[in-house]
């Protein structure tokens, strides 16, 4: 059952995608509202069918802390749905991506009409230079920046591997940072089509205070990031 019913919701995840693309492609001719709200819209309908078809709840979790207003945001990174449910959940999102993912179709149109952050990460130094320059520029515009410090996608317990980025933004900006923990990946994998029942949990963490210097913001950011994430998911057996 479970594969008969995450083969209709993978149906479901990708014939949106064009649907969405073609029949709200005006908004890609608005304003960032509009562009912004079709993405949203688009969120919320995956979600949706991820609950109804595939029997995956997302659930949010430490809504005190969650940030209103221009923040920067570090999330643990398992799975697709960490990129997709965050705009159902936050104000004005803005991710740090992949330069490759900008040609894409729906997707990457509506990056870049909303002008998310694209990083090309074979261009190193400079990469880094030009990626804290987005943000500055993105925060300045009230937006919610998020970043997945480990860069890539990371199996559930895992070991993790957390890249310096996130600090060089940290340090330029000068602001709180949010940690975010997640278990999203046992119920949707990186790799393959199934959909495993039960519930995501995306937890909102205090914020880590402005001023830190690089190293113990690393190491806070990990620590915390990694202890809550661990304790959402599920008991070994």
């Amino acid at each position: 059952m479970t594969t008969v019913r995450s083969l209709i919701f993978t149906l479901w995840l990708y014939l949106s995608m064009p649907l969405f693309a073609v029949l709200l492609s005006p908004a890609l001719l608005m304003p960032h509202r509009a562009a912004m709200g079709v993405i949203k819209l688009w969120a919320r309908f995956v979600l949706f069918g991820l609950r109804w078809i595939a029997g995956v709840k997302v659930e949010v979790r430490g809504l005190e802390h969650r940030p209103t207003g221009p923040a920067l945001i570090a999330a643990k990174h398992q799975g697709m749905l960490d990129v997709i449910a965050p705009f159902a959940f936050l104000d004005d999102a803005c991710f740090v991506m992949k330069k490759e993912l900008m040609p894409l179709p729906f997707f990457g149109w509506f990056a870049w009409k909303t002008k998310m952050i694209a990083v090309d990460r074979a261009a190193h130094a400079k990469a880094l230079k030009d990626m804290v320059r987005q943000t500055r520029a993105r925060l300045a515009e009230g937006r919610q920046i998020l970043i997945f410090p480990e860069g890539t996608r990371t199996a559930p317990g895992a070991p993790a591997d957390y890249k310096p980025g996130v600090a060089a933004i940290y340090r330029d900006v000068d602001a709180p940072c949010w940690p975010v923990a997640t278990n999203s990946g046992v119920h949707w994998p990186a790799h393959g089509f199934k959909r495993y029942p039960g519930t995501v949990v995306f937890e909102f963490l205090p914020p880590i205070p402005a001023g830190l210097k690089r190293a113990e913001f690393m190491k806070q950011l990990e620590s915390r990031i990694e202890d809550a994430s661990t304790a959402l998911l599920p008991p070994r057996t």
